[in-house]
């Protein structure tokens, strides 16, 4: 179930699955995808079962229904490296030229794939602005606009009734302006996560005066705070 919050001005839709739903703009948002992972540490040895593109292709493909969303916009590090398009199976490629075709679609280069291939239809760009937001893979640390990142992959690490839970999870800065940038929790199936209140997050959204993670949760937003100037 995807959770309504306000954000740089508009509504926007969180989902458990880690995507992003703008509905002004009709348009799903996903951070680091990293297809073909597993593929990728076959090479070196370390054999991971190769399902992870299907799988967060598929995840993708549902929250696309879920939403009716009529745009994507992946937000960098696509593919885990240049290679991993052209080891991309029948399925996963067919699954991948389905969803270009039948929706508009823009992909942002991140750092594990600064040279996406064409041949899956889509709009290749370094970054974008839509509605008044920055849509980039790595936050710009000093940056004062509204914006929307990804790079980090946020995860919430907190203690309940003893046990350590770690879950994926959005983190948002807000600077003494009311300017608000967003960093979007990894949506590929293969990823790992970084503590959301690390410090590298933490710099990657200054000037920011609170820092906070939040979480779907039965059709609400949780809100955990990380970090407070002067605290």
């Amino acid at each position: 179930m995807f959770a309504p919050f306000p954000f740089a001005g508009h509504e926007m839709l969180l989902g458990p699955a880690r995507a992003l739903y703008w509905p002004a703009e009709r348009t799903l948002l996903v951070a680091d995808l990293h297809l073909e992972k597993a593929s990728w540490f076959a090479k070196t040895g370390q054999m991971l079962p190769p399902y992870d593109s299907r799988d967060t292709l598929e995840r993708l493909a549902d929250a696309v229904r879920i939403t009716g969303a009529r745009r994507v916009i992946t937000l960098g590090d696509n593919f885990h490296d240049d290679a991993g398009a052209l080891r991309l199976d029948a399925h996963c490629t067919g699954m991948l030229e389905a969803l270009t075709r039948a929706l508009e679609w823009v992909w942002i280069t991140g750092n594990h794939d600064e040279q996406l291939p064409k041949g899956f239809g889509g709009t290749i760009v370094d970054e974008l602005e839509v509605g008044g937001i920055k849509l980039r893979h790595e936050a710009r640390a000093g940056e004062t606009a509204p914006e929307l990142s990804g790079h980090y992959h946020p995860k919430l690490r907190v203690n309940v009734r003893n046990r350590h839970i770690a879950r994926p999870c959005a983190v948002v800065g807000r600077s003494t302006t009311g300017a608000e940038r967003m960093i979007l929790p990894a949506f590929g199936t293969l990823t790992g996560g970084m503590d959301a209140a690390a410090p590298e997050i933490r710099a990657a959204l200054q000037p920011a005066n609170r820092i906070e993670a939040l979480m779907p949760a039965k059709g609400r937003i949780a809100r955990f705070a990380l970090w407070q100037a002067g605290a």
